[in-house]
């Protein structure tokens, strides 16, 4: 870039002063300033730009890479569930004479099933999902009283 010193801009303004004149040098300043304002901004611009397509570039790059990872994973894992699932279909229509004595698989066993166990619940016995001390808390009546009960209960006791 061109190098711009002191006494060089104080030789270009007092040609300029010489040359334009006292009258139309500012606005012909402020115009000049405008014009290298719009230079400024356009070659930011474009700097903007070209850094914008090269990380474009890169992401797209990325992108591909990542694909071609997952696309190997896949099949990796597929290869993998193939290999396995032969190798049970493989075993499970093997003769008994293949299976080892003590698998359990001979000589017509077959296992008892479980019994039936109750799951000891007492049904009399509900309980809220909303705990204890938060309903006693937030005042929530625990027992439904009736109207003549509610009023009894609250009515001032006489004094003695």
């Amino acid at each position: 870039m061109i190098d711009f010193g002191f006494d060089k801009i104080a030789l270009i303004g007092a040609v300029a002063l010489i040359v334009i004149g006292p009258e139309k040098l500012p606005r012909v300043a402020r115009t000049v300033g405008h014009f290298i304002g719009k230079a400024q901004r356009y070659v930011a611009d474009v700097k903007a730009e070209v850094n914008r397509s090269i990380e474009l570039e890169e992401l797209k790059k990325m992108k591909t890479e990542f694909e071609d990872a997952a696309r190997n994973v896949e099949q990796t894992v597929s290869n993998e569930i193939h290999q396995t699932t032969s190798s049970l279909e493989n075993a499970w229509t093997a003769p008994d004479s293949m299976l080892p004595p003590n698998s359990g698989q001979h000589e017509g066993w077959s296992p008892a099933p479980p019994e039936y166990k109750h799951p000891k619940k007492n049904w009399r016995l509900k309980r809220g999902a909303t705990p204890q001390w938060y309903k006693q808390r937030a005042g929530v009546r625990g027992h439904a009283q009736s109207g003549a009960a509610r009023v009894a209960r609250f009515r001032p006791r006489p004094l003695a």
